[in-house]
């Protein structure tokens, strides 16, 4: 088939304002590519083996020290990633639909040195741009580059290493497919909608670094067919015009021809371009702390050898508390270190900490108090060189050496908060002062207080059901990959995604009144068995663009909610049982209903009602 899509080889003075015979073999080229990496597979040859190489995978682990098969064990360790498996797909689903990962770059060959590709890549991530790194250009390849400078890459990095030859690139096409697969409701076969949602709705670009040669111009021009302009670091024949590309198509941008004091400027400006070609739309936090900043450092792991000094964990305490306070009571933007600081314990050692964060606001709640405090985690991990696990008073953070070295210290803690904060809640909160206690006395006299409204929240969380509102809410954030589907979140019944629950919506809506979180008046109810209510029904046809007629809020089988993609678990009927089964996402085993998670998202996904299968958020199984 990949041959069939050839056309003839034009004559060299022919010139044509057509890019067809070109978007097609760009396209045969793509398919041979997946059909070789597929035999590669076969042989044991994929993914790519690398000996000394260790990937950074997900961040299921107990200790950063001791790694298991998937946090960074030796399942991890010898060979590159190859292509993106279902798990991190469907894990990464919320965070394309609400911004926080604009997009993807598939950077291929290498770049000029060690220090631009390194610069390119920091500068994609503090854009929270993910990576895909493939090729190379006479063996070297930018993964070889970065690996050198010890540059941590895996999916907790946003910094993919598919391989080092060019036919690995085919793989950033393959998580473009299955993106549209997996939240847009696409089948099989439907090349044309598939090559549309790409242009539309998933922002990539291809970044080819030095020499272009044969196989590399045709794998752009499979790119090019789905909407992803191509941008060189090298001179090469432009294409201009738009048409299946947003704007440009090809961009040649020489490298040591970019205006720039330096390389590391250079290599700045490049990124610019190829974000302004593909028009992405990129958020990023002025965060002023010494070290890069931005969501793609939220999965860094620092191990013990590398660390500097550690809060919490084994041999310490660390916690968190956020609470309201008055508007006279506060001073915006005061970072106070009450205790001894970092500078006083010795390397690799440990101290305790209290995070105490003070927020005032004339649209202020109480209730918003645990949403806010829960955004600590990734506020935190955004800084590169820090880890952060757990929450409340099992926070445990780590600082690197690296981050130590630079500058980074307690006080940044506060910074990071300070501005995330205004950057984030600027709608509810107009103080912002933090807090850190290291000294014994004052740090156990808040962490007591902190236990005390734990508890209220739990208990308060407990005791909110569906009947004691008059209201839900409604999320449509997975509506720019899922535009048909809408869920609608109650006090029993979070997100499927697990992101948000009632108490998230509400804060949201308060925070952006026009956002993708809205109050649904329940009306009247029409089932209280089933959880039908008017207000929820004319609310479901009106969110799926009348694709939706009912949603009964309680049953499986009599219109269930419809799912994007991303959810946590798959709940389905098992009839042999008079019960249902629970699938996560996590899970690759084959299910008893003799279908794996991939296959059951599939018929759960895009946006439908299936009687007897549905996604839903993890704490929905524990929900009363």
């Amino acid at each position: 088939h990949a041959r069939e899509l050839l056309h003839p080889i034009p004559a060299g003075r022919h010139w044509t304002p057509y890019l067809g015979e070109t978007l097609d073999s760009g396209m045969a080229t793509l398919l041979a590519a997946e059909t070789i990496e597929a035999i590669r597979f076969v042989y044991g040859l994929q993914p790519e083996p690398m000996p000394g190489f260790h990937l950074a995978g997900g961040t299921a682990f107990t200790s950063p020290d001791a790694g298991n098969g998937n946090g960074g064990g030796s399942k991890a360790d010898g060979h590159l990633n190859g292509p993106i498996d279902d798990i991190q797909l469907r894990s990464w689903g919320i965070q394309l639909v609400d911004g926080r990962m604009p997009g993807f770059a598939a950077i291929v060959g290498a770049a000029k040195s060690n220090e631009v590709a390194v610069k390119i890549v920091r500068e994609l991530q503090r854009r929270n741009i993910l990576c895909f790194l493939s090729g190379n250009v006479n063996g070297r390849s930018i993964i070889h580059q970065l690996v050198e400078e010890g540059v941590e890459l895996g999916y907790d990095t946003y910094t993919v290493p598919f391989g080092t030859d060019t036919l690995s690139a085919v793989y950033a096409l393959g998580f473009a497919v299955r993106s549209a697969l997996t939240f847009g409701g696409m089948k099989g076969g439907m090349a044309r909608d598939i090559l549309l949602y790409n242009k539309h709705r998933v922002f990539a670009f291809v970044l080819a670094l030095g020499e272009v040669d044969d196989l590399k111009y045709a794998a752009a021009a499979g790119a090019i067919s789905f909407g992803f302009p191509v941008i060189a670091d090298t001179i090469i024949p432009e294409i201009l015009p738009t048409g299946v590309t947003t704007y440009e198509h090809v961009v040649s941008m020489p490298f040591n021809e970019i205006d720039g004091k330096d390389d590391l400027e250079r290599a700045e400006r490049l990124v610019q371009k190829c974000i302004e070609v593909r028009g992405v739309k990129v958020r990023v936090a002025d965060v002023p702390v010494p070290v890069p900043y931005g969501s793609a450092f939220e999965g860094e792991v620092v191990r013990k050898a590398d660390m500097r000094i550690e809060f919490g964990g084994k041999n310490s305490r660390c916690f968190e508390y956020l609470t309201m306070a008055g508007l006279d009571d506060i001073v915006d933007g005061k970072v106070e270190i009450i205790g001894p600081g970092m500078e006083d314990v010795e390397a690799q050692g440990h101290l305790d900490m209290g995070i105490v964060v003070q927020v005032a606001g004339r649209a202020m709640q109480k209730d918003f108090e645990p949403v806010l405090e829960r955004q600590i985690h990734y506020f935190v991990n955004g800084a590169s060189g820090i880890q952060h696990i757990g929450q409340r008073d099992i926070a445990w953070i780590r600082i690197s050496n690296a981050a130590a070295d630079k500058g980074f210290n307690l006080e940044h803690f506060g910074k990071i908060l300070h501005a995330r904060f205004h950057a984030d809640f600027g709608a509810i909160e107009d103080k912002v002062q933090i807090t850190l206690y290291t000294d014994p006395d004052q740090l156990s006299a808040w962490l007591a207080r902190a236990r005390e409204a734990y508890d209220y929240r739990n208990n308060r969380l407990a005791d909110l059901t569906d009947h004691a509102v008059d209201e839900f809410y409604s999320c449509t954030l997975c509506q720019s990959f899922a535009p048909n589907h809408v869920c609608i979140v109650s006090p029993e019944r979070l997100g499927l995604c697990g992101a948000y629950n009632w108490l998230d919506c509400k804060a949201s809506y308060s925070i952006n009144p026009t956002g993708p979180n809205q109050p649904i008046k329940l009306g009247n109810v029409v089932d209280a068995t089933k959880g039908y209510w008017s207000g929820t029904n004319d609310y479901a046809k009106q969110g799926s663009h009348g694709v939706v007629n009912e949603v009964a809020m309680y049953s499986i089988m009599e219109n269930p909610m419809t799912a994007c993609g991303c959810f946590e678990c798959i709940v389905m009927l098992v009839p042999e049982a008079n019960g249902v089964m629970v699938v996560s996402r996590e899970d690759t085993t084959m299910t008893p209903a003799g279908m794996t998670f991939s296959t059951l998202a599939g018929i759960a996904g895009g946006g439908m009602q299936t009687p007897g299968v549905m996604g839903v958020g993890k704490y929905y199984l524990v929900s009363p």
